[in-house]
C-alpha cells in the first residue's frame, strides 16, 4: 500500500514523502491516526505541488534572511556602560539588551537566536552571531564604550 506522510515518522520518512508500507500498518495505524493518507493519483499530484510551493517559500525566506544578514553585518551597535578598574564594566551586555537595541532600530530579532562568543564584561569590540534562518547566519559588531563622566 502506498501512503503519503502527513508528518515526520521515525524510521519511515518525512512529511510529504510517498512510501510503500504494509497494508495493515497503513490501514490500521497510519491512516486512522492522521499520520498518512492513501496515495491516489490526485493525492500524489497535490503532495508534489505542496512540496514545490514549500520549497519556493523556503527559498524566499532564505533570500530575505540573507538581505537582513547583509544589513546587520554593515551595522555596529554601541553600548555605553559604567566602568571600574581595568576597563571592566559593571554587569554584562546580554543578548536581551542586543535584541532590544536592534528592535529600537527596526529589526525584530529573537534574543535566543543571538550567540556571543564570550561574555561582554569589558570595554571593547565584540562579535555576535545571529541565526536568521537555518542556512543564514549574520555577524553583528558590538562596541562597548565607557560612560562619560566616569571618575577614576
Amino acid at each position: 500500500m502506498k501512503v503519503i506522510l502527513l508528518q515526520d515518522v521515525d524510521h519511515l520518512g518525512e512529511k510529504g514523502e510517498i512510501h510503500e508500507v504494509a497494508n495493515g500498518y497503513g490501514r490500521n495505524y497510519l491512516i486512522p491516526q492522521g499520520i498518512a493518507r492513501l496515495a491516489t493519483d490526485g493525492a500524489i499530484k497535490q503532495a508534489r505541488e505542496e512540496q514545490r510551493q514549500a520549497a519556493r517559500k523556503q527559498a524566499a525566506k532564505a533570500d530575505e534572511a540573507q538581505d537582513l544578514a547583509d544589513e546587520l553585518e554593515d551595522m555596529q551597535v554601541v553600548f555605553t556602560a559604567k566602568v571600574g578598574e581595568d576597563n571592566r564594566i559593571f554587569g554584562t551586555v546580554t543578548t536581551q539588551q542586543i535584541a532590544v537595541e536592534l528592535a529600537n532600530r527596526g529589526y525584530e530579532i529573537d534574543r535566543r537566536s543571538i550567540d556571543l562568543d564570550e561574555d561582554i564584561r569589558e570595554v571593547g569590540t565584540y562579535t555576535a552571531h545571529i541565526q536568521l534562518h537555518p542556512k543564514v547566519k549574520a555577524k553583528l559588531s558590538i562596541q562597548v564604550i565607557p560612560e562619560t563622566g566616569a571618575d577614576f
